[in-house]
This record gives structure tokens, sequence and C-alpha cells, in this order.
């Protein structure tokens, strides 16, 4: 064991402790009077292209602002001319198609090198008529192709029995909320108003309305192309829908969409959703001073971040999560105010708990008491099982009997949001319809919310750390299937992290917790080898987005601060805080930490569907160097036992 005086290999503990002061600051410095965090959240070029479009169809356009997010989309672009996905991925055709739209219906001139640019790596994806399939919803709504370029989805599936094999109870809270309005949309054959009359047909192979390649099967395997088939069988049959039935279900889309908006917070809490809502209250002929219209559209305009030289709209905001995080990052800490700040966070974080409306996931779970958070300030029809989780144990860390009534309520929603084989989904139990995803709609490959390694090992650790025991039938369920899911290499799949140095990390804290290390179960040294083995040259780790296809499996462009401290924290869960790679881990952190206590991280580190949307987190690079260094400190420094945490 170290000790405060010896070297981190030619570091010595004062540069540790300059560097974990230093960020603490940084971090107390950006709480809220009230005592929550948030950071900004960026996504892909989609999302503020998409503002820009919203603008363009209700005729309702801010040029100074829109101005400001052509300089955002401008700098974001890559090289070759194309929009990617995330930072330095490869140009993505549907990411570049919107946003070369929201520049030209901006004002942008077809002629502006970006823009000839784009042009020509669009055309060489295979043009406009490649795109996914909410883009070509979005073109049709611009009368930029014709409405047979979208799978049918007829509105008339609200009215599908619980039984049948489509219902909205079988997809995911995100899937749910942006259908539904969108669903309106494609019923009432909505039109931009495009004052500006913008078109890009410059951008498909062939004019629009001669391609007849916009329809493709969403999986290469035989339920993919039956499902195509009964598409071609439901065109055909949609004319002959009654009018009094697609009245009926426009009725009930609209109730879902009132029923659940939000206030302030938007439909979903999320962008795309949000989006939706406006325009079909919009298509539904609402009056400009509606109050539910005027509701939707100032949900959507708190999401954007407007800075001096340029602006771009967030896909939803993340307090809840950003305040827990960095509550648990100074718990790890003893400077002078940090327990204030301890307590105000979690007083501010417990009563935004879920406690008065059971949301959508009582639809698996009836008669289940909510108890959960959700990931922003508020979004009580669909509390997530991963922050309820996280904030549970942040909670329970500072004052088990202060919150003992909010924990035990948690406990008991958690447990009863359990799936069958004993993992978690994020906001669902038994999300699993995966023939879902092969029907045309599901091209992006996120209908479903299943249960995942890495939300399933944040409510391990929770139990265990709240009390309950590793022999807990509740507790063996969720262990048992973080054992069957381990990959051969040894690591775990990140579904909401990028991508498996965060899934493993997140699993080896719920092993830790379980009483298992690399000293007693080789499940964990497995783990322990692969994290070993992907470390990276510099003594970081880094783990590109592209790493979710197969063939990049293990991709690595540049190391990162959130994930290096993955890494440590998984290896100190591990026990294996005196191992040379820790050390070197430890290192790469402080030499890379700024003077404002902070560390520069532009890669995405983060994901909302994988393969389709990525995140970036601005205060993943506040939060968890801080904790790892901290955690590195008080358990490999001071000798401080870890503790049964499960975060």
């Amino acid at each position: 064991m170290l000790t405060e005086t010896d070297a981190v290999g030619d570091l010595r503990m004062g540069p540790l402790d300059a560097a974990i002061d230093a960020a603490t600051r940084a971090l107390l410095a950006r709480q809220r009077d009230d005592g929550h965090w948030v950071f900004e959240l960026e996504a892909d070029a989609t999302i503020p292209a998409e503002y820009i479009m919203l603008e363009h169809y209700l005729d309702q356009i801010d040029d100074a602002l829109e101005a400001k997010i052509c300089t955002y989309l401008r700098r974001i672009q890559n090289a070759d001319g194309g929009w990617p996905l995330f930072y330095r991925g490869d140009s993505d055709v549907s990411a570049t198609v919107k946003a070369y739209f929201a520049l030209k219906l901006a004002g942008e001139s077809p002629q502006m090198p970006g823009m000839v640019r784009a042009r020509e790596r669009v055309l060489a994806l295979g043009g406009a008529a490649r795109c996914n399939v909410f883009t070509r919803i979005a073109l049709a709504v611009f009368a930029q192709v014709p409405w047979r370029a979208v799978p049918v989805m007829p509105v008339e599936i609200l009215l599908l029995p619980r039984w049948f094999f489509f219902h909205l109870d079988k997809v995911s809270y995100w899937s749910r909320t942006v259908v539904v309005p969108l669903l309106v949309l494609m019923a009432l054959r909505a039109r931009a108003r495009n004052p500006r009359e913008v078109n890009v047909g410059e951008l498909f192979v062939r004019p629009p309305e001669l391609e007849h390649g916009y329809m493709r099967a969403a999986t290469r395997t035989p339920l993919g192309r039956l499902f195509l088939a009964l598409d071609s069988v439901l065109r055909g049959a949609e004319p002959f829908i009654p009018r009094a039935v697609r009245a009926a279900a426009v009725a009930r889309a609209m109730r879902f969409v009132t029923e659940r908006l939000n206030g302030e917070n938007g439909l979903g809490a999320i962008f795309p959703a949000m989006a939706n809502a406006v325009m079909a209250f919009d298509a539904m002929q609402f009056p400009a001073d509606h109050p539910d219209l005027a509701t939707a559209k100032d949900a959507v305009r708190k999401l954007l971040v407007i800075k001096a030289d340029e602006a771009y709209c967030q896909p939803c905001v993340s307090p809840v999560w950003d305040t827990s995080l960095a509550v648990h990052a100074l718990l790890e800490t003893t400077p002078e105010g940090v327990a204030e700040a301890v307590v105000k966070g979690n007083a501010w974080l417990a009563g935004r708990q879920v406690t008065r409306i059971a949301g959508d996931w009582a639809a698996q779970r009836p008669g289940l008491e909510p108890g959960g958070w959700a990931f922003q300030y508020w979004n009580d029809y669909y509390p997530d099982v991963d922050d309820t989780a996280v904030v549970a144990m942040a909670l329970h860390r500072e004052s088990p009997e202060r919150y003992r009534e909010a924990l035990e309520r948690a406990t008991r929603w958690v447990v009863g949001m359990q799936s069958k084989g004993g993992g978690w989904g994020a906001f669902d139990a038994d999300n699993t319809a995966y023939y879902l995803n092969h029907i045309p709609f599901a091209d992006h490959g996120a209908l479903l919310d299943p249960p995942t390694e890495d939300v399933t090992a944040r409510c391990v650790g929770m139990l265990l750390q709240l009390g309950r025991s590793p022999t807990d039938e509740i507790v063996l369920a969720g262990l048992g299937y973080l054992e069957r899911t381990q990959q051969p290499d040894g690591s775990w799949f990140g579904r909401w992290g990028t991508n498996y140095v965060y899934g493993t990390w997140s699993v080896l804290n719920a092993l830790r917790a379980a009483g298992k290390t690399s000293a007693n179960c080789a499940t964990v040294r497995r783990a322990v080898e692969y994290l070993l083995a992907f470390a990276q040259p510099d003594g970081g780790w880094g783990e590109d987005g592209a790493s979710y296809w197969q063939n990049k499996r293990g991709l690595c462009k540049a190391s990162t601060a959130s994930q290096t401290s993955w890494a440590i924290l998984g290896l100190l869960a591990a026990g294996e805080e005196r191992n040379p790679a820790v050390e070197r881990g430890v290192r790469f952190l402080i030499e890379r930490q700024h003077a404002d206590g902070l560390w520069n991280e532009e890669w995405y580190t983060a994901v909302g569907f994988p393969r389709v949307f990525y995140l970036r987190y601005h205060g993943y690079r506040a939060f968890f160097p801080l904790f790892a260094l901290a955690r590195y400190r008080n358990v490999a420094v001071r000798g401080e036992p870890l503790g049964r945490f499960g975060f």
C-alpha cells in the first residue's frame, strides 16, 4: 500500500492532492443555488438541424438564432463534407442531409464550398433516398419526397388491443413519445409552410418522384422481408380505413400527447417528441395562442444553448443524472465545503422523486407504486431505473436514515421493475418484443428497451449497498444475468456509455458490492484482463463510438478523461489498486488536467442509441476524473476499505 509520501511513478502525493482539490473547486463552483448541477448535453448535427426545420415548418423564423446555429453546424462538419454521429466519426447520410437542408433553409448558398462538399458527400453515400426512416418522414413533411417513401404506420395502431403483435406498450418510452405525434403528422399528411420554398432535389441520385428504392427491409432476415411485404399490403388497405375510425385514432393520439405534455419540460422531455408535439398541434390547427401549443413551444426553446458566437439545441437536459454523479464524486473527497454541497445536492434530488404518477411502465407492472427518478427536471410518466439506482446510492451514502422512506420506495420500485431473466431495462420491464426490430419503421434499431448489462449492474449494486444479501433471490437473478452476458474477452457491453469500458466498470462495481474481486472470482479476473489489455500506450483508456459496429470492436482513436476514469474505478472495484496500470491511469489524468481544474473532452463517450444517436455529456469531464482520483487516494494511498458501494 502506498503512503501519503510515497511516489506514484515520479508523481508524488502533492500533485494528486492538488488535482483533486482543483477538480473539487471546479465542481463546487458549478453547483446551482438550489443545490443541483446541470451541464450541457450535446448530440449530433440532427437536433440543431431539426430545430431550424421546425422554425421553417411553422414559419416562425428567428434569423439571428439560426445564424448562430449555422455557425455551429459548419464547425462540426467533417472535412469530407458530411456530418458524423459523434466527434471525428464517419459521415452519416441522414445527419448530412438534415444539416445541409437546415443550412439551405437558413439562407446558406448551395455554392458555398462547405455546401458543395456536403452535396458531393450525400451523393457519394447513395443520395438522400438512402436516409433513415425519420429523415425521410421529415423530407415528406417538407414535400421533398412523396409519402410512399416512408413505411406505412397508420395512426389506427393506437386502437389495437394489447394482445396484438404490435401495440404501443410493446415499444420503448422514447419510441412511444416520438411516434404518437408523428402518427398524427403522417395521418394528416402534414405540410411544412417552408416560406422560402427551399428544396433539396440536388441531393438525390434520381428525382425524388421517380425514385423507387426508398423502401427497404429493416433487417436482412426472413422476418424483415415478411414485414416489408406486409407494409405493401397495409399501403393498399390504408385508403379504405373509415374516416370515423381515423378520427377516433387521431383523437386518441392527441389525448396521449396532451396527457403527457409535462409542462415546460415537454413530452417525454426529449426534443424529437417535443418537436413532433408542436407540429402535431399545428397540423390539428390549434390556435397560435392555445395553451398546449404555447407550452410545447416553450419546452422546445428551453433546450437551446445560445452562446456569443454560436448556438445549438440539446436533445434533452440531464440535471438529475448530473447532480447524482456530482454528489458521488464529492462523497469521495474531504475538503471544507463539500459536506454542505452534498447535503444540498441530495436534498434537491430527494425532492424530485416521482411518487404520484404511475407512468407508462405500469402497463407491464400494474399495482407497483411509483418511486423512481427521471433523468430530466421532471418527467413523471417516464422515470428511469438507472437514475433511480444512482440517486438512491447517493442518498444512502450520505444518510440512510434521513432518506429512509425515499429509499424504501425506490427499492420497491426497482425490485418491481426487474425483467424476466434477472436483468433490468432503463424505462420499462420486459420490453423485449424483439421481432418488432424487423418492421420497416424500425431501421434505426432502437425501438425497444430490453435489459442491459450496465443498468442491471446499477440495480444489483444499489440493492447490495442498501442492505440486500448477495444470496437474496432478486440479487442472485441479477448476478446470474451479468454472468451470462460477459463477453468472451471478459468485458461487458455498454448500452448507455461508450462502450465495453463503461459496461465493464459498471458490472465490476456490482460484483465488488457482492464481495467478488480478482482475488476470489474468475469472472472478475477476466474483466481485469480485458481492461489491462485495452489500456493505451499513453496510460489512459479510450473507446470510439464506432465500436458499436462489430468490425470496429476495440477501436480507440484517443484516450479520454472519462473512459480512463471508468477503467481506474473498475480496476479499483476489482481489488487492483496496486496494479501499475492504475497508477499510469492516475498519471494520465493528473498530467492532462487544465488550469480550471477540469479536463478537455470533445469525444463523445455516451450513447443514446448505438450506431444511431450519440451523446456528449459536458459534465463527464468534471465528475468522473474527480471520482477516480479521489477514490484512488482513499483506497490505494490511505488504505481505506472501499466498502460495499454499488457505484
